[in-house]
């Protein structure tokens, strides 16, 4: 196991793109690699890795959804949920706070991206984060990143505001001069981040599972900057106030992803990475589209949407009674926050629909363990890791000219 936090870390060193990370990276083993070999041992660990159906199992599958989607809520019910989106997760961290989510550790093992391409940066990592998970790889990854219970959610917002305890930094953006508004455009010294080289945004922060364990991995590395934002204004407060929390290095601020007339605290087209884990599913299907093509513009150049949210046929899904289906593969849970389960192929058409070039899709399968009670549970997610293309215009230009000559 050790040679595979080696092998990232050197993986990382040897990148050739002209990006500050190492987009075409793919790990030597990625998601995990804790192969079940022999059926009568499947109680030895919390967690195997690459676990095949049978055509038996996906064919109970099917049948269980088919099962819990046959009543559907009520067309008035779903248009609450959506419109009250927000108030069901404000109210969730007002109950939990951030006691519910557990630290995202291995973000790095599968999303080397998120570091910037610095050596100094990939020493720090490597101490902070790799050698942190590695004693004990595939136990924390069960329990940080498969509860029993749903994991995340969407998080996005009705307003960018303010709120006590605010940083100087938010204070400064958010008390700009309105002389300097009447002039034109914001000037770029004036955002938050703006001196930084490699800037990072992750939507749906919740109450900083993610935010922390990059923060700590960054401290080192003063030319990055992290921006997070979620549609509950409990949630960022919870980041805020949280003790690790750096505004010379962060910004956490409300924002709903789903109305694109709110504008973000920066300008299109600066972000190296954006960072979309278990988000997308809570949002509406027929808004998911939008939300992508509207993140992407946020990217530069060669910058990187980072993906991974729950696959068709997880558990989660499974687990659904009959009357909480709103839509196809689309559900309410009990405090009225919603699920979508993806496959592979939706994840494709939706991130290239957004002018993202593909570098890694994939279905991972796994298989989760209660030994106490000698249980069996076949977790479902979709990962993928799509780019912004680095010379989309020239192409287009290139294209062009060939048309014409062709004429």
């Amino acid at each position: 196991m050790n040679m595979i936090w080696r092998n990232s870390t050197s993986c990382l060193r040897l990148g050739k793109v002209p990006q500050r990370y190492q987009s075409d990276y793919h790990p030597a083993v990625p998601l995990g690699s804790r192969i079940l070999t022999d059926p009568a041992k499947v109680f030895e660990h919390n967690m195997w890795d690459h676990m095949q159906w049978s055509n038996e199992e996906e064919a109970a599958a099917r049948k269980k959804v088919k099962e819990n989607s046959a009543v559907r809520v009520l067309l008035e019910e779903q248009v609450k949920f959506e419109r009250e989106a927000s108030k069901y997760w404000d109210t969730f961290y007002k109950i939990h706070k951030n006691k519910f989510f557990k630290d995202r550790n291995w973000l790095l093992r599968e999303f080397p991206e998120i570091l910037p391409f610095d050596k100094k940066t990939e020493e720090k990592a490597r101490e902070s984060s790799w050698d942190h998970v590695k004693t004990s790889a595939t136990n924390c990854f069960s329990r940080m990143h498969c509860p029993t219970v749903p994991e995340e959610k969407s998080h996005y917002v009705k307003s960018f505001g303010s709120s006590e305890g605010q940083s100087k930094t938010e204070s400064d953006f958010s008390n700009l001069d309105s002389e300097k508004h009447k002039k034109g455009p914001m000037k770029t010294e004036l955002f938050p981040g703006s001196n930084a080289s490699f800037r990072i945004l992750e939507v749906g922060c919740g109450a900083g599972n993610s935010v922390f364990p990059i923060l700590n991995t960054l401290q080192n590395s003063p030319e990055s900057f992290l921006y997070c934002c979620d549609f509950a204004s409990g949630a960022v407060e919870l980041v805020k106030s949280h003790s690790s929390y750096r505004a010379a290095q962060c910004f956490a601020f409300v924002h709903d992803v789903c109305d694109d007339g709110l504008p973000y605290p920066f300008p299109d087209g600066i972000l190296d990475v954006i960072l979309l884990v278990f988000v997308l599913s809570s949002i509406h299907p027929d808004r998911m589209q939008d939300v992508v093509n509207r993140l992407s513009n946020l990217l530069k150049p060669g910058g990187m949407l980072l993906f991974r949210d729950y696959g068709r046929y997880d558990k989660t899904q499974l687990r659904f009674k009959k009357g909480h289906c709103l839509s196809e593969n689309f559900y309410v849970r009990g405090d009225g926050t919603r699920a979508y389960f993806f496959t592979k192929g939706e994840v494709h058409s939706m991130f290239c629909k957004a002018s993202l070039d593909e570098k890694q899709n994939l279905v991972d399968r796994r298989l989760q363990v209660n030994r106490k009670k000698q249980v069996k549970m076949h977790r479902v997610w979709v990962q993928g890791k799509f780019q912004k293309p680095l010379h989309q215009t020239q192409n287009s230009s290139n294209m062009v000219s060939t048309l014409l000559s062709q004429d």
